[in-house]
């Protein structure tokens, strides 16, 4: 059957944090049971936004990683909840608050760290996909962190599991994590923006910024670009290993060898003689 998925765009996320005060404003105070209880007003954040400082000034960047729960297919909270947690026929992931009751062990069963605990339901919580909303609200036919989100980088599908599949290839869609074979509903583009690094720097010329010279990157990543009008140029989604740079126009060159491990690099100036 038709499964419910998120799609979020990296790229277009500024922390704005209307998805987080929806997710507030629909679960603060109202009891949407059997679904989930009242969401605590403090300590919770069921969509959680992360952030990461790539790069050094003045060539940096920060980006934000919006993390629900993941609705993963192979969801670990499941194996550990003895039925407390079930995942639905349409891919939801539920808690079903009378039997995880006083399972405060459950918070820690999520790898993603998308588990809360309630001091007042006694219970633990996190992100329904608002469910409720899916299952009766015949206007809203959307999570409130998708209906809020101003740049759409949050958009929710209910698609067949073969259209998903056609729109990862077509869009390059990833998961976080894939290395803990979860295969969460929640898909991410531009996700190299949070897991990646970059390296950056400034071409000059006796003191001029150089426009159109030619670079080069080989190495654990291969890439080719010319540098812009103020002589900078950027290449981004590498991953670690050993790399050399190399910047040609006409008899002028430089050369440089250098290692990503875990950061972004701002190489600074590079003079071309």
């Amino acid at each position: 059957m038709k499964q419910h998925y998120m799609i979020i765009d990296v790229a277009l996320c500024f922390d704005c944090n209307d998805c987080f005060m929806a997710c507030k404003d629909e679960h603060i105070g109202n009891n949407w049971a059997p679904y989930t209880d009242e969401q605590p007003r403090h300590g919770h954040r069921w969509m959680n936004i992360l952030r990461t400082e790539r790069g050094k000034a003045p060539r940096m960047d920060i980006h934000f990683l919006p993390m629900p729960c993941q609705h993963c297919e192979n969801a670990p909270c499941i194996k550990a909840s003895n039925g407390a947690i079930t995942r639905r026929e349409d891919g939801i992931v539920m808690i079903d608050m009378i039997k995880a009751k006083g399972n405060e062990a459950l918070v820690k069963s999520c790898p993603y760290g998308a588990i809360y605990w309630s001091e007042e339901a006694a219970t633990p919580q996190k992100c329904t996909f608002c469910a409720h909303i899916l299952d009766h609200d015949p206007v809203l036919t959307m999570p409130r962190c998708a209906h809020s989100c101003p740049t759409n980088a949050i958009v929710h599908y209910l698609l067949e599991p073969e259209e998903m599949e056609a729109k990862i290839k077509e869009e390059a869609l990833e998961v976080f994590r894939p290395e803990l074979g979860t295969n969460p509903h929640v898909f991410y583009k531009n996700l190299y923006m949070y897991t990646k690094n970059f390296i950056s720097a400034e071409v000059l010329v006796n003191g001029e910024c150089f426009e159109g010279a030619n670079v080069t990157l080989s190495g654990a990543s291969a890439a080719s670009a010319t540098t812009d009008y103020f002589g900078e140029f950027k290449f981004d989604d590498l991953a670690d290993g050993d790399y050399t740079l190399k910047v040609t126009s006409e008899n002028l060159e430089y050369s440089t060898d250098f290692t990503i491990d875990g950061k972004s690099l701002n190489l600074g100036e590079i003079i071309l003689r």
